[in-house]
């Protein structure tokens, strides 16, 4: 064998010893990696995770962020139970059921006597909004075992149940409603119909603050915005005729 022949031999055998050694050190190394872990070579290690939101049954709730925004959490909403009606729930809407019904008799003696179209108008708008008032009131009396006053008309109602009831119209001044005609009905339906409105709006008010019954209060609240309007309606009317 040449002497080029010997060196390049032996060159080669060098390189592969080289590489060898470079082998046992890698696997040393990754022997010692594994061992500082502190965990056994066969149980994978876990890695660490993102903290866990919080369910809604621990009081918050999450609550998604916009487009690339991360989420957040918050304190969950707390339903609240109904309220209890109390005494000036109920006393209300006992007497405003015959409010209501004594208003309903006015605007349908408004239909065969009124002689202003704007007046025959407002006693029609007046009927049908406050019939499926006295359907609400009647069927939440039933639920609370309440019992109604007198449902069918002003007729044989004891005068002692009236008491109390701002605006009502005496029963003569109903005789005299109902033998007027034309422009003369006209000017008492509006007059009477003012007081007995502005009554309603007293007594829805007064209800909000002392009741405590959640329906009767969202009742008389529109009880109340929808008759002062009316009233202003009314006024504006009477200034015509």
């Amino acid at each position: 064998m040449s002497y080029r022949a010997r060196e390049m031999n032996v060159k080669t055998r060098v390189r592969i010893s080289s590489l060898a050694a470079l082998a046992v050190v890698a696997v040393a190394g990754l022997s010692g990696c594994a061992s500082d872990s502190g965990g056994d070579a066969g149980t994978p290690r876990a890695a660490p995770s993102a903290s866990t939101p919080p369910s809604p049954s621990e009081g918050v709730v999450l609550q998604p962020g916009g487009p690339g925004e991360p989420n957040a959490t918050g304190d969950a909403v707390q339903q609240q139970a109904p309220q209890p009606w109390n005494a000036e729930d109920a006393t209300f809407v006992q007497m405003m059921v015959p409010h209501h019904s004594q208003a309903l008799e006015m605007a349908a003696l408004a239909r065969t006597r009124a002689e202003d179209p704007g007046v025959r108008a407002l006693a029609d708008r007046i009927g049908a909004a406050q019939l499926p008032e006295i359907r609400l009131m009647s069927a939440w009396m039933t639920e609370q075992g309440l019992a109604p006053e007198d449902m069918g008309g002003m007729d044989g109602m004891d005068m002692s149940s009236m008491a109390g009831m701002e605006g009502m119209l005496s029963p003569e001044q109903m005789d005299t409603l109902a033998a007027a005609q034309g422009a003369r009905f006209d000017r008492l339906f509006l007059r009477g119909m003012i007081a007995h409105h502005e009554g309603a709006v007293t007594m829805a008010d007064d209800v909000t603050v002392a009741g405590s019954a959640l329906q009767v209060s969202e009742l008389a609240l529109d009880v109340s915005s929808g008759q002062s309007a009316e009233v202003d309606r009314m006024r504006d009317l009477l200034r015509t005729l």
